[in-house]
């Protein structure tokens, strides 16, 4: 995990330096907002990657935001096994992402966010509808 706080940088920067890093091999990146000294708003910006991936992410750190410095703490990441399975709605096909745990039982289910998104706006219909359908139709 690699962290950084931040409180003399643009916030409109993150949007690239996500992106870069997401394309450095970060497994989650995220912009939290924070009080820093002289209770100055800032943010925290973190990213989760394989330890290979270290320098990497470093790199862009140190490329795309005004941190000096980059805290890089060793962490355990547990998950689910994953797979994505099509269901059939009113708006059309939907993809939903399926958590199994170590004896195959589903745990979670969520529809794409992308795969509603697109339905709905081709639908004209709210969003939340499509998601709704989706899980509907999904059966655990």
């Amino acid at each position: 995990m690699l962290e950084a706080n931040l409180d003399d940088m643009n916030p409109e920067w993150c949007e690239v330096a996500m992106e870069r890093l997401f394309d450095a091999g970060a497994l989650d990146v995220w912009f939290q907002p924070i009080a820093m000294k002289k209770n100055r708003p800032a943010f925290l910006a973190g990213a989760l990657a394989e330890p290979k991936r270290r320098d990497a992410l470093l790199k862009v750190f140190f490329e795309e935001t005004t941190t000096l410095g980059v805290r890089v703490t060793q962490a355990e990441r547990f998950e689910l096994a994953r797979e994505l399975k099509t269901v059939r709605t009113p708006y059309g096909d939907v993809v939903v992402k399926v958590g199994r745990d170590a004896k195959g039982r589903i745990l979670n289910a969520s529809p794409e966010h992308e795969s509603c998104k697109s339905l709905a706006k081709k639908k004209a219909v709210p969003l939340k509808k499509v998601y709704q359908a989706a899980l509907k139709s999904f059966k655990m």
